[in-house]
């Protein structure tokens, strides 16, 4: 799997359960790291939705193509499986992620630190002492409704998934459309600033999304949540 392919159907996406020849592919892992703050952590969906641009940054950042710096990296990472792994940090922690090669993406308040894909078991040591548990956040006030005329990403309401783990399936989505948009629209999307919105949907418009045809994420069973669950799907008006 490359970055320069422009689709990817949902039946065969590299975040399914099933095994196939990914699996025999050297594994590597996409770390972001969340900045929490004891006396301002971000609200959840501002976390979530600034992962999720993080991800598309990362992706169409020109040292992660062609003869890029981080091209090599990318490579690999997208022909195994697609592994996201968000750990939290603060204080001088943060300082130390942010000395590292990658790229810092912020929200309203969030802040998001995105790095070159890694070995599964060959993470840099400031990135590895970092904590995966401990980023539970909550919304203060309920989000606004999305805008239909832009990118939505939908989370099932029927799993309930620490903002960490929502994070990574948020952006796995937004990877999945990105694959699948034309060079105009990701070029469009990239221009704006990757404007994107991430909801829960109601379990009814889930189930329709699903059979929609849109981005569809499967989760390979890792942590949380059973292998081959629908986690989120990728609404894109450039997939509809």
């Amino acid at each position: 799997m490359s970055t320069d392919q422009t689709q990817q159907p949902a039946a065969d996406s590299p975040f399914r359960g099933e095994a196939d020849a990914r699996d025999t592919a050297p594994q590597y892992v996409l770390p972001l790291v969340v900045r929490i703050e004891r006396a301002a952590p971000p609200p959840r969906t501002d976390a979530l939705e600034t992962a999720a641009r993080a991800v598309l940054v990362m992706l169409s950042d020109e040292r992660s193509v062609g003869e890029g710096e981080w091209a090599r990296a990318m490579r690999d990472w997208q022909d195994a499986r697609i592994r996201k792994v968000v750990r939290r940090a603060r204080g001088a922690e943060w300082r130390r992620a942010e000395a590292l090669p990658g790229i810092t993406v912020t929200g309203t308040s969030a802040e998001v630190r995105v790095f070159p894909p890694v070995p599964l078991d060959g993470w840099p040591k400031d990135l590895a002492r970092l904590q995966v548990s401990g980023t539970d956040l909550d919304d203060p006030e309920p989000p606004p409704p999305a805008d239909p005329a832009a990118p939505v990403l939908w989370l099932n309401p029927d799993l309930n998934m620490s903002a960490g783990k929502a994070m990574a399936q948020a952006g796995h989505a937004a990877q999945l459309a990105w694959w699948e948009l034309t060079d105009a629209d990701r070029a469009a999307w990239c221009e704006a600033g990757f404007p994107l919105s991430v909801r829960t949907a109601r379990p009814a418009d889930f189930s329709a999304l699903v059979g929609s045809g849109l981005p569809l994420v499967r989760d390979a069973g890792f942590t949380e949540i059973a292998p081959g669950s629908c986690t989120v799907v990728a609404d894109h008006p450039g997939l509809r």
